[in-house]
């Protein structure tokens, strides 16, 4: 967004209708730890700085999972399906709150996803970011990169309280817009505030064969499994964290449309498809906020 990005690298890179249901206040499904939340950052826990870290043989796989989290295809690449960064979406190297901090979603678990429907460990949840987010394979529990991550997470989760709410977890819930999110107002805060950096076709920018600004759509994108392609889920995490270091400053309309405009684009499909489009949206997205399933400019969003 306006000369800054909506993905960053460490301070930097985001990590992606018929809407008469939506603006009927149709039924959300049940949320999982992961979802936008509603509350302050104010008081949000305030994990160890890096100069911290430790140095021994555990401090060596908390600085692995430091690594492969600001370098997923360098270093856990034969998981890795596209072009972003675990840092894409949990901005300032998992730190920073109201952008889905390492440190709170180490204390949320284990827990019940209604995504998958049973109590998810830890590990299973990193798996999922690799299979749906990275558009990858889920590293095999007890996989060093697992391991690794775990060992990071637990770090900077130093001091935090365990098995209770936690301000700046997750992104704070935006209220339902004033009006239906809408793809023409949502293409025109895209040209202002995010184009420059992403690009007028969503692709991002590349520098010396490494992603300075990731895809928002398309093949190096987030899959349609991943959290972010709900409308929901990524006006939140928009409205909070952009533009970068400027959270705030776009209106919820704003944010909501935004989302939708982004959320209204081809990626890749959903690793869990069986049978059809529509079989697929029945089982996973029957969400009025999840565009999967709906035809947009003549396109059938998951066909592709």
């Amino acid at each position: 967004m306006t000369g800054i990005p909506m993905f960053t690298s460490r301070m930097g890179a985001i990590a992606c209708l018929a809407l008469g249901a939506f603006a009927a206040g149709a039924a959300q499904p049940a949320k999982s730890p992961d979802d936008a939340e509603g509350g302050s950052s104010s008081a949000a826990f305030k994990p160890p700085p890096e100069s911290a870290m430790p140095t021994d043989e555990f401090g060596k796989s908390v600085k692995l999972g430091e690594q492969i989290f600001l370098h997923t295809k360098e270093y856990a690449g034969k998981y890795v399906g596209n072009s972003l960064d675990c840092v894409n979406c949990h901005l300032d190297a998992g730190r920073k709150a109201d952008a889905s901090p390492l440190w709170a979603a180490y204390i949320s678990y284990p827990a019940y996803r209604s995504k998958n429907k049973h109590v998810n460990s830890y590990a299973e949840r990193l798996q999922g970011c690799f299979r749906f987010s990275m558009n990858g394979e889920a590293p095999p529990l007890g996989d060093k990169v697992l391991l690794a991550l775990e060992s990071y997470s637990y770090w900077l989760a130093k001091g935090a309280p365990v098995g209770e709410k936690i301000a700046g977890r997750g992104y704070p819930a935006l209220p339902k817009p004033a009006e239906a999110p809408d793809y023409g107002r949502g293409s025109k805060v895209y040209a202002q505030h995010c184009a420059l950096c992403h690009g007028a076709d969503g692709q991002g920018q590349q520098s010396a064969g490494k992603t300075v600004f990731p895809p928002l759509w398309g093949a190096q994108s987030f899959n349609w499994g991943a959290g972010m392609h709900d409308i929901k889920n990524a006006s939140a995490f928009i409205k909070a964290n952009m533009p970068l270091g400027l959270g705030g400053t776009l209106t919820d309309q704003e944010a909501w449309d935004v989302a939708m405009f982004m959320d209204s684009h081809e990626r890749p499909q959903d690793p869990r498809f069986k049978d059809s489009v529509a079989a697929t949206r029945k089982a996973h997205h029957d969400s009025p906020t999840s565009m999967y399933g709906k035809t947009v400019n003549g396109h059938l969003l998951g066909a592709q």
